[in-house]
């Protein structure tokens, strides 16, 4: 029904558009009460490089941030994390992520990146209070924020906008009648756009994600997905339907599509009864399986994916943030 209203297939979305102005008008007068100095702006003392997007849902914004932490890293600089932590429930915050840290504690995002990348990772609302916990533990060069695009109260050097190249910006509207937390017009002002699939437009850096071999959760054992024939699919992301024509193209044979909410929380017995004797094969995300380890039965599997950039945009998008850093340390 939302995919209906936001694309304009459904005529529905119209009886929302007052409240999608009275949405603009609030978030215009925020950024508006930061830019003319109304409302403080608090700057790191290191650079701040933000991934976020214009549009609710998924966009593909946690694998472009390992790419970006893997690359740096790769250069030698430290680079630490933060997100708000979406799904989370801490006692408290900041709360920096370690391998004691759920995703009850922590959402699943911030718990992935810290598994995927070894990057010290915050969690807080508000991304000053996190940049202070990480940067109070450890040294860093650089800070890559999960999302944040519109978290004006903090100072950032580069903004990157991830733009799903299926979905676009759908009917163009603000929340709730469309899919925009900002209009399109604000592209004009962010540092690059990637667009994760369909046919990126001239100054846009193409995106793909890119399936590995399934990974069973239980075991870590890995297997071509192919021979994972009969599955039962599951996805509770932003944009499921990417998820289950990812399986297709890589010719999983997919008996049985779930979707669940994004960032929701998992019980086990929701999960094994999916599946017939805990024997059929049932195939998640990645995002889904740090949520599902602590109870994980041996029939469970996830695809991982690699976020891939189109160069020349991926080395120049690189240079231009590492041009605001130290030289790297051995």
């Amino acid at each position: 029904m939302i995919a209906r209203l936001w694309s304009g297939a459904s005529w529905l979305y119209w009886l929302l558009i007052p409240f999608s102005v009275l949405y603009g008008l609030i978030t215009a007068i925020i950024r508006y009460s930061y830019r003319a100095g109304w409302r403080r702006v608090w700057r790191a003392p290191i650079p701040v490089v933000i991934v976020g997007n214009l549009t609710a849902g998924g966009n593909g914004k946690t694998p472009l941030v390992v790419w970006l932490v893997e690359r740096l890293q790769r250069q030698g600089y430290r680079v630490g994390v933060v997100s708000r932590g979406y799904g989370g429930k801490a006692e408290r915050y900041p709360l920096v992520v370690d391998a004691s840290v759920s995703t009850v504690q922590a959402g699943d995002e911030p718990v992935l990146i810290y598994q995927r990348t070894g990057a010290a990772v915050a969690v807080s609302p508000v991304r000053r209070d996190a940049i202070e916990a990480l940067l109070a533990r450890q040294p860093l060069d650089v800070i890559v924020t999960d999302d944040g695009l519109q978290h004006y109260a903090l100072a950032r050097d580069i903004e990157i906008v991830v733009v799903d190249g299926e979905r676009r910006f759908g009917n163009g509207w603000w929340l709730p009648a469309g899919p925009m937390r900002e209009r399109a017009a604000r592209l004009r002002s962010v540092d690059a756009i990637v667009v994760n699939g369909g046919e990126p437009q001239p100054g846009e850096i193409a995106m793909h994600l890119q399936p590995g071999d399934a990974i069973n959760v239980l075991t870590g054992e890995t297997c071509p997905v192919v021979t994972l024939t009969g599955s039962v699919a599951m996805a509770g992301i932003g944009h499921p339907p990417r998820f289950f024509a990812t399986l297709r193209a890589q010719g999983v044979n997919v008996v049985r599509e779930v979707t669940f909410a994004d960032h929701q929380t998992y019980l086990p017995e929701a999960i094994q009864v999916l599946t017939e004797d805990n024997q059929q094969p049932l195939l998640m995300t990645e995002k889904d399986a740090v949520k599902c380890r602590a109870f994980a039965q041996a029939n469970w599997w996830y695809l991982p994916v690699d976020a891939q950039l189109a160069e020349p945009g991926a080395s120049l998008l690189l240079d231009k943030i590492m041009s605001l850093l130290p030289s790297p340390r051995a």
